[in-house]
């Protein structure tokens, strides 16, 4: 049955416009997401195969193209909907961190970080480059590997920094296994990636390791040479 011909209070999109978002079921969000349906099909059906196939709306914002379109009535232009969604969430969160110290924003930081990469499959490696007040002037995705190490090459990260006159960096990466514990190499690295980054005079404020649920700080560890 058509979503039209339901009680104009039950169609998802109706419901948050009289309601409000957060009376809307992960269901309805996608529903109103979708915009419709396909033949036989409404988009809160299309919305429940969605959920079904990834298991939560957390899968919804990990799935890659292929598992998105594997449902039956979801192609390419709905996942890149999808995906702009995403990035336009993540990027309101990266807003605040241009505007303020990000070094003294630790919290701030900790949860655009999670946003932008606890979802990631792959192990990559961020910087966030900051000016001489710690503002953000970028973050840049330095190295993107495998499942659970990526290859991370000092003389790369001085170029960019170079490139973008920043003045300090804090080095991010995330742990696939959703294990945010720093490893001996990471700590290793972050050495290495001092050593270097003093040769140019630029100051390395922080490492974070993002995992599932917690995101590490080296500074707040004491982890930083």
């Amino acid at each position: 049955m058509s979503i039209k011909v339901w009680p104009i209070k039950e169609r998802p999109r109706e419901k948050l416009l009289y309601y409000g978002a957060e009376y809307l079921s992960d269901a309805e969000l996608i529903a109103v997401m979708l915009g419709a349906g396909v033949a036989g099909k409404t988009a809160l059906g299309l919305a429940r195969d969605l959920l079904e196939k990834v298991g939560s709306l957390r899968g919804v914002v990990a799935a890659n193209e292929s598992e998105f379109t594997d449902v039956n009535g979801l192609g390419a232009c709905k996942f890149a909907q999808f995906q702009a969604a995403f990035e336009i969430f993540r990027r309101n969160l990266e807003i605040p961190l241009a505007r303020q110290d990000v070094f003294n924003n630790v919290d701030d930081t900790k949860r655009y970080l999670q946003a932008k990469l606890r979802d990631c499959q792959q192990e990559k490696f961020l910087l966030l480059m900051l000016d001489s007040q710690h503002q953000l002037i970028a973050c840049r995705t330095m190295f993107t590997g495998t499942i659970n190490s990526a290859a991370v090459y000092p003389r790369e990260l001085l170029k960019q920094v170079m490139k973008d006159n920043a003045a300090a960096v804090i080095l991010v990466h995330n742990h696939p296994s959703g294990v945010a514990e720093p490893s001996q190499a990471d700590i290793r690295l972050t050495g290495e990636i001092q050593n270097a980054m003093a040769m140019i005079d630029v100051s390395v404020l922080d490492h974070f390791v993002v995992g599932d649920t917690e995101t590490v700080s080296f500074a707040q560890r004491g982890l930083l040479t």
